[in-house]
């Protein structure tokens, strides 16, 4: 049975329970104390951090790797795209999303007041520019929920938490983020401190 070594609170572990939940399969959920972690998870990942994923003799860290992995072994619901243009262009974004969303994150996290200022800032230029695609398309690939959803999935949800005020015109990406958290892998993936998150 695959292991997930996840923080409670930890966006990239939230985007790998969804997975989890998405495929309807047999695991285990093991909480992490961010504060207090285990000294085997820094054997597990060199870089100390949650989450990661144990199956059989396989160890994974990084919350896109291990999803793709996930993804891979048990293909339904299939959530990269099958085509290779199309799944190149996912994986594309899902660097996009690293680099230009939550890379920031850690400013608001653990930054100084004016670098968690200019992370905040920089979001949310970023989900308002893409904001207008939700209103011709229900998800980020078009009619079919992919990885690409799971992955900004939890920043959505912070958004509140963060104290990121998301102007008027972002109207189509909220209306997209409530199809998301409908879903009830969204919902069952959600830890006691992610539900309180959000107001």
């Amino acid at each position: 049975m695959m292991r997930l070594y996840s923080g409670t609170t930890c966006p990239f572990s939230h985007r790998c329970r969804i997975v989890l939940y998405e495929k309807g399969m047999d695991f285990e959920i093991i909480d992490v104390d961010l504060y207090n972690k285990p000294e085997d998870l820094a054997v597990m990942n060199p870089y100390n951090q949650v989450p990661v994923l144990v199956d059989r003799d396989l160890i994974l860290y990084e919350s896109n790797i291990i999803n793709e992995y996930i993804d891979d072994r048990f293909p339904h619901p299939q959530l990269m795209p099958a085509d290779p243009v199309m799944r190149a262009r996912a994986r594309l974004f899902l660097f996009r999303f690293e680099q230009e969303l939550f890379f920031h994150v850690q400013a608001i996290e653990k930054g100084s007041q004016k670098a968690a200022e200019k992370g905040r800032q920089v979001i949310r230029d970023n989900l308002v520019q893409i904001a207008p695609v939700f209103a011709r398309q229900k998800y980020m690939l078009g009619d079919d929920y992919t990885m690409l959803d799971v992955a900004i999935a939890p920043l959505l949800w912070r958004l509140d938490h963060y104290g990121i005020q998301l102007p008027k015109q972002a109207a189509p990406l909220m209306k997209y983020a409530e199809r998301i958290f409908s879903r009830p892998a969204f919902i069952d993936a959600l830890t006691p401190s992610e539900k309180v998150m959000r107001k």
